[in-house]
């Protein structure tokens, strides 16, 4: 009787252990026969292998594992550039596509990607727009008047497309896309406003790592709201002098401009900027510039190119910089605007925003 006991204890655990949840990563790829493709992870804004597999005929499986929630991964193949962004939960997930544009890659059998993927179809109507096509063209073919007005346009577009995002957000208070998503849109709240969302969450969702360093943001968020002065950083100009922002605040307006070479939003807004400052900087109006590069000759580059005739700092730390955890920065073009006190009066204005709220501080 006892074995049989021992036998039936044994039984349950065993099925136990089989019942355990896990995930199940292969895929095929066309580009590639044999290689090896990494799964990895960011953490602190760093990149960091997670496991590898053998690519065999263009064919990967990684070994079986199990993660605790559904949660962003990326894939890459080594000596290919790009990667692709994806949810690994526990479930059997299978990715296709060609290892020379892994972005494109099609993921199916996770809940979590589907949602994300709903998202970002959905954003993209405002992104594949006829208007916004019509201004990337203009600003790259350097038709600044048109591309001024197309931009006065799509900021109403701007504005349905933030409002769609939110919208989002509302209706999927219990996926494990939406921290992600939130943590895109944080950068445009102010502390209460975001607080007021997280509030609004599926209890699970706050066990997860994004919302509790979004909640430990919300802190450093509040240090540089509207009314707070803007905390003080040290970064080399492009001479490699050494620049406090407490020596260049004192112009009747200050804007803080973090931007990068290699950000195409950044360098589509940069005309309006320089248009800005050409209008308004006899008049008490000043730009330094924060750069997000690492490379400096890039930076350099894209100085002279977009014709950014104003101040320049940078570490060349990427988002490793001191001053993208300083002000909250999630993703850029972000700015802040200081008045001759170095109190933040206003911030993340592009497009008209700009310019109408740069004359009326300064009785324009």
């Amino acid at each position: 009787m006892k074995n049989l006991i021992h036998l039936a204890i044994l039984t349950v655990l065993m099925a136990s252990c089989a019942s355990e949840p896990e995930y199940d990563l292969k895929g095929t790829l066309s580009g590639v026969e044999d290689g090896t493709i990494f799964l990895q992870k960011r953490i602190s804004r760093k990149m960091e292998k997670i496991d590898s597999a053998a690519i065999v005929n263009g064919v990967f499986e990684f070994v079986k594992g199990a993660v605790d929630y559904p949660d962003v991964y990326y894939l890459s193949v080594d000596g290919k550039t790009g990667d692709k962004m994806f949810f690994l939960e526990n479930s059997e997930i299978n990715v296709t596509g060609n290892a020379d544009s892994l972005f494109n890659a099609t993921v199916e059998g996770s809940v979590t990607n589907d949602e994300y993927d709903a998202y970002i179809n959905m954003l993209e109507q405002f992104w594949n727009s006829e208007l916004y096509q019509a201004y990337i063209t203009a600003s790259d073919e350097g038709r600044e008047e048109d591309a001024e007005a197309l931009s006065k346009e799509l900021e109403n577009l701007d504005s349905e497309a933030e409002k769609a995002a939110m919208e989002w957000v509302e209706n999927n208070p219990a996926s494990y896309a939406t921290p992600t998503v939130l943590r895109m849109l944080m950068s445009e709240m102010d502390p209460d406003e975001l607080n007021i969302h997280l509030g609004k969450l599926d209890a699970k969702l706050l066990e997860t790592e994004v919302i509790k360093s979004m909640q430990e943001r919300i802190i450093i968020l509040d240090n540089v709201a509207i009314g707070k002065v803007a905390p003080d950083f040290t970064m080399n100009d492009t001479e490699g002098n050494q620049v406090n922002l407490s020596d260049v605040v004192g112009s009747k307006l200050l804007l803080i401009d973090f931007w990068a070479a290699w950000c195409g939003p950044c360098r589509t807004e940069n005309p309006n900027i320089v248009k800005v400052y050409q209008d308004f900087h006899d008049k008490g109006f000043d730009i330094l510039g924060v750069s997000l590069d690492s490379s400096k000759e890039d930076w350099m580059e894209a100085i002279s190119t977009d014709n950014l005739t104003w101040n320049h700092v940078s570490d060349l730390k990427y988002w490793d910089s001191e001053a993208v955890n300083m002000y909250a920065i999630n993703s850029i073009p972000a700015n802040f605007l200081l008045n001759a006190e170095g109190v933040i009066v206003a911030k993340h204005l592009r497009g008209d925003k700009l310019r109408a709220k740069v004359s009326e501080l300064l009785g324009e």
